[in-house]
């Protein structure tokens, strides 16, 4: 789409990269050069700096568990803020803006407080005020559900915001597709701030990043790599504040030799739940992760065994997740008839982090799960579980071994020195600020 015969750019800025006002200056002038080049602009927001922490940290003040619906009405006033910040600094530059809330913007999501989805995008309102010389500023990270009620769409979920109307808009077909500016320069090998070598790429392809986003690489949140891969918006992440070239990030990367690992990354703060003793059949497992599903907790890494009686199963999920994953599995099991729940035991692991190794010439080349184990052995990490896919290894470790495991394979497949020279090697796996909002 083209508004005017001119193509659409979707900006969105972090939290970090407007957390005070010179910093969102800054943000500013990179709306205005994106202008300047010929662009209609759509800005999406989060809150200013840990302004998302601050709310929830006050609705915690007054104890108990917050209603969710009131819970989304505090929270989305920290992007209102934003959305009100930016046009009043563009205005300074005689830029026209207007600053609109998500369902303003025609966002339209599931009912699911704290955790909605987006059902749909309705880009008329937008469309209508660039075609006027107006830049539409959106508040990131909420919507309205179908009874017109605000609600939230999970933490990062200004990504998530920005990619869609991006695909809504039609941004990738003949614009500029979506720029991601954060407070690092693009994508890593590693996470920086832990292994030092990591080095900045300059290509990757979404199905890549899409893996390293669920197993730790917090620069983009996971479902906005879905929505840019299954509506082929091109993504760049760039910083906000020094710019560069950052990185781009495209459905697919041809015409490269691709390195059989090309990124890592490290989860932290992981907890698992075992459960033993269940009968041998489907029913047990589809109780359990129903429930689990009905509950909304996000269940990774799942193992079962079985012997000629019994199956065993464990499942990790994020630590704060750990007691409602726990009590929902109680209560899974409470409702088997009563010989069968006597029967089953139920425990919970904390401490645990999962280093993960990614790269799409896996596919094609033998010795990587080798390698990585011999390297995790030589650096006395405990491995506790292992999974994969086609194009990942993860395993799991004790979390006060994380960041030497994450260094170890880091320098085991050299990407430290191959993302030094030569042309791009299409991945990275590193990070700078958690998912905000």
């Amino acid at each position: 789409m083209t508004v005017n015969g001119k193509p659409i750019l979707v900006q969105k800025f972090g939290g970090s990269s407007l957390s005070d006002t010179a910093r969102l200056e800054v943000c500013a002038d990179r709306v205005v050069a994106a202008l300047e080049r010929g662009y209609r602009v759509v800005v999406v927001v989060s809150a200013m700096g840990r302004t998302t922490d601050r709310l929830l940290d006050l609705a915690g003040s007054l104890g108990g568990e917050p209603d969710p619906r009131a819970l989304d009405l505090l929270l989305a006033t920290g992007e209102l803020a934003s959305t009100a910040m930016m046009a009043m600094a563009l205005a300074q530059r005689d830029i026209k803006a207007t600053p609109l809330g998500g369902r303003e913007a025609g966002i339209r999501t599931d009912p699911h407080h704290g955790r909605a989805r987006i059902l749909s995008i309705d880009p008329t309102r937008l469309s209508d005020l660039m075609s006027v010389g107006v830049v539409p500023i959106v508040a990131g990270f909420q919507g309205g559900s179908p009874n017109g009620e605000i609600t939230t769409i999970g933490r990062g979920g200004s990504d998530t915001t920005a990619v869609a109307i991006a695909a809504a808009l039609d941004a990738g077909e003949t614009g500029g597709g979506c720029e991601i500016h954060t407070d690092v320069d693009g994508i890593h090998t590693a996470d920086p701030r832990i292994v030092g070598e990591a080095r900045r790429v300059d290509v990757i392809g979404s199905d890549e990043m899409l893996e390293l986003a669920a197993v730790g690489a917090g620069v983009l949140q996971e479902r906005a790599v879905v929505f840019a891969r299954r509506y082929d918006v091109p993504l760049r992440v760039l910083h906000s504040q020094h710019g560069g070239p950052g990185t781009v990030i495209l459905r697919e990367v041809e015409g490269m030799e691709r390195n059989s690992v090309v990124g890592c990354a490290l989860r932290r703060e992981l907890g698992r739940v075992g459960v033993s003793g269940l009968s041998v059949g489907a029913g047990p497992q589809s109780a359990i992760f129903s429930a689990l599903a009905d509950a909304g907790v996000m269940v990774d890494d799942i193992v079962q065994t079985a012997d000629a009686a019994t199956i065993s199963l464990a499942f990790t999920v994020d630590l704060a997740d750990l007691p409602m994953a726990r009590d929902t599995v109680r209560s899974a099991v409470d409702r088997f008839p009563p010989a069968e729940a006597a029967a089953v035991g139920i425990d919970v692991e904390i401490g645990l982090a999962k280093v993960s190794v990614v790269g799409s010439g896996m596919r094609s080349t033998v010795g990587v799960a080798g390698r990585m184990f011999e390297a995790l052995a030589d650096s006395s990490v405990p491995i506790l579980n292992i999974t994969t896919s086609e194009i990942r290894i993860s395993c799991l470790v004790p979390q006060d071994r994380g960041e030497i495991a994450l260094s170890a394979v880091h320098e085991a497949f050299g990407l430290d020195a191959a993302a030094e020279g030569g042309p791009s090697l299409g991945l990275a796996g590193g990070t700078g600020e958690p998912p905000e909002d």
